[in-house]
């Protein structure tokens, strides 16, 4: 058997995933003092649509509920502007509503 399955194996593609998205970040909104992550389904919708036409954003993953990875090169600070203008302009997120877009401590 060639060599093909020793070069592609799961574990190394894991390791390649780790290094694009290195960071995990905590994507919450508040609304009347109360804070709820943000659906998956909005995560999953600003990422796949990248309506800002923006590269920089391209390394972004949505994992679950309030959680996302991102890659190194991704400026959390825009990342959370375009996130916030897009959610409004989709109507996910009323107007008093705040964003809160915070990378998680790695333990």
């Amino acid at each position: 058997m060639g060599g093909y399955g020793k070069q592609c194996t799961p574990r190394r593609l894991w390791l390649n995933h780790v290094a694009m998205f290195a960071r995990k970040i905590r994507v919450e909104y508040e609304l009347d003092g109360q804070r709820r992550a943000c659906p998956l389904k909005w995560l999953d919708n600003f990422s796949m649509r990248n309506f800002t036409n923006a590269s920089v954003f391209d390394d972004t993953l949505p994992v679950a509920d309030g959680l996302m990875e991102i890659g190194k090169k991704v400026p959390l600070d825009q990342l959370k502007v375009a996130m916030e203008d897009w959610f409004r302009r989709k109507m996910y997120l009323s107007k008093t509503a705040k964003l809160i877009v915070a990378e998680q401590q790695r333990s």
